[in-house]
């Protein structure tokens, strides 16, 4: 990273990134867990539904962050006012950490809210490109990644996992493998029509809060729960299969894996399943899908539903039928954008 330069440019930045479906192997990504499992590693691919950044110049270095999906905005006259709690804690320390000001950051999601993919962070990294290209400051990838996951963690108080920020950055299909030496992201050679012709995306209509989840599951391996222990081992070669699958072309396979993922991330931890989810997967089922599974750390949000191309119509319309709210979505290529003018 170069020394942070404060330059008050007299333009507009407008920045995206993309939010994610988590394939297999999440939870796991969260430091130290994977240290515990050797080959862990996290499958999933970068969809169309982008987090938005639009900046444009204030005078007298003050500050106005405005959410489109919360209707919320906060003011602050200075950068160092943003130290407290407010309502857009995530941008309010990413613009602390920048020691941003004079500006005005607009923010909107196409995702809905609490949909567990990832869409806190894609507008991390959104922000962060964003701010970075105002200061006109140079931000490796590396950096970037590393300043997105631990501001996320200052502002919801719990441990961030490391695949989420990767797909927002770079889009694609990818393997994030986990290693003591680091990690890597490894783009996968999927045919992303393919993909998408195999998954259907729809949000249960209840939010969730994926720190809560994920840290309870934490503090339960971290405090030496076997069972746990025993359900990530499962998780970690679910995602090897799911990847030799993935690379093969094998599909029925792949919802094999989905399915096992789903089996083993449930026990987690109560909470993970509800009713409802339960409710919308056996709907789905009967409908012809092979597999489904929560996105994210579960207890809400969005889940993605496998089946044969043949029977996504069906599918897709028993689950709307069912309350559910099918998003349309593409797999995206591109990852971060960020537009000077």
């Amino acid at each position: 990273m170069t020394s942070i330069r404060h330059y008050n440019l007299r333009v507009r930045i407008t920045s995206s990134a993309p939010t994610r479906i988590d394939l297999a192997g999440g939870t796991i990504d969260i430091w130290p867990l994977y240290l515990f499992h050797e080959d862990a590693q996290t499958l999933n691919a970068a969809i169309s539904l982008r987090a938005r950044c639009e900046l444009t110049s204030l005078d007298d270095g003050k500050i106005e962050i405005a959410s489109a999906d919360t209707g919320r905005t906060v003011k602050a006259s200075h950068w160092s006012e943003l130290r407290g709690n407010h309502e857009l804690k995530l941008i309010g320390h990413l613009l602390q950490f920048f020691r941003a000001g004079g500006l005005r950051v607009a923010t909107a999601s196409a995702s809905p809210v609490g949909a567990g993919i990832a869409g806190s962070s894609a507008l991390n990294v959104a922000v962060c490109g964003a701010v970075a290209a105002w200061q006109q400051t140079v931000l490796e990838d590396d950096v970037l990644l590393q300043i997105a996951m631990n501001v996320e963690a200052q502002a919801i108080d719990v441990p961030t996992g490391a695949q989420d920020f990767r797909p927002a950055l770079y889009g694609g299909v990818s393997a994030v493998e986990l290693r003591p030496d680091g990690v890597r992201r490894i783009p996968l050679a999927v045919d992303p029509r393919a993909l998408e012709a195999h998954i259907i995306l729809a949000y249960t209509g209840a939010s969730r809060q994926s720190g809560i989840n994920n840290w309870e599951v934490t503090k339960r391996h971290i405090d030496g729960d076997r069972a746990v222990f025993d359900r990530f081992e499962q998780i970690r070669d679910i995602a090897i299969a799911m990847r030799e699958a993935l690379g093969r072309g094998d599909w029925p396979e792949v919802g094999r894996q989905i399915a096992a993922e789903w089996d083993n991330r449930k026990r987690l931890a109560p909470g993970v399943s509800t009713p409802e989810i339960e409710r919308l997967i056996s709907i789905a089922r009967s409908a012809g899908a092979q597999a489904a599974k929560v996105c994210g750390a579960g207890g809400g949000g969005c889940m993605i539903v496998f089946a044969e191309p043949d029977r996504l119509p069906a599918v897709r319309a028993a689950l709307t039928s069912a309350g559910a709210q099918v998003l349309n979505y593409r797999v995206e290529t591109q990852g971060l954008i960020v537009d000077r003018g």
